[in-house]
């Protein structure tokens, strides 16, 4: 069992126990499950940077990235940097995260906000709305075509974007559907962890237009966004790039000013 069967398998089992926890009708009637979305589709696609920065502790594979900084003060430098949107890592167990990162930060930012989690079910996009998410993350590897089908429609029945993230050509094949917003590209091998954002050139050109590109995993200098650029990505996933400094919304702003 690979660390992804692992994740996937605990989800199944946390999802179960917060469904116990907190009903639907009390997820739906939050404060903030009216609230209009924040496309970031749409701002993936007015953007000249498409920086999508994330806030992340810890990974699988590199164990404390940062643990020091707060969530409003990452959010708040991420959004005077001028990025795109943020994303925010929910899950406890393997990163560190939680779904009060996500309130935290929509307090704290306008921008449009990902809650990046390993989706399996149809109460965690409930949850993400109720949270404060305006896009959802789902992911190829995990979920058959059926599920994504219905997951998708489901999020954009409750008026969330859908990024859906494939890491080959199969997993791209099987996921290409109306109901997604934008393709991402996953650059890290999940059984190796090995990262190259070779994996997004070659895809590109499987990639319809009607979708936003976006790369994720590895990007860590303007000259890959600017190689990448020439493949019609719009949208750059950039996590630990930022947090791995002292002050990642300084290094967002640094980053971005010489991009631009």
């Amino acid at each position: 069992m690979n660390i992804l069967d692992k994740i996937v398998a605990d989800k199944y089992k946390e999802v179960e126990l917060r469904k116990g926890l907190i009903p639907i009708h009390q997820l739906e009637n939050s404060v903030l499950f009216d609230r209009k979305r924040n496309s970031l589709a749409d701002a993936l696609r007015n953007s000249n940077t498409g920086i999508i920065a994330e806030h992340k502790r810890r990974s699988p594979s590199k164990s404390v990235i940062n643990q020091k900084v707060s969530v409003q003060d990452v959010t708040i430098g991420y959004q005077e940097a001028g990025a795109c949107g943020m994303s925010v890592l929910t899950d406890g167990k393997y990163f560190g995260g939680s779904l009060d990162d996500l309130v935290l930060a929509r307090a704290s930012a306008t921008m449009p906000l990902l809650r990046k989690e390993f989706i399996i079910d149809e109460y965690q996009l409930l949850e993400a709305k109720a949270y404060g998410a305006d896009v959802i993350l789902l992911i190829a590897a995990v979920l058959s075509r059926d599920e994504i089908k219905s997951l998708s429609e489901f999020a954009k029945s409750i008026s969330l974007d859908v990024l859906l993230e494939v890491h080959n050509l199969e997993e791209l094949e099987k996921s290409i559907m109306p109901s997604l917003d934008m393709l991402g590209v996953n650059n890290r091998n999940l059984k190796t962890f090995d990262v190259s954002t070779d994996v997004s050139k070659e895809l590109s050109k499987h990639i319809p237009d009607d979708f936003v590109k976006v790369s994720e995993s590895g990007i860590s200098s303007i000259e890959a966004i600017k190689d990448l650029q020439q493949y019609d990505y719009q949208g750059f996933l950039i996590g630990e790039n930022f947090m791995k400094t002292e002050n990642p919304g300084a290094s967002a702003i640094e980053f971005i000013q010489k991009l631009n």
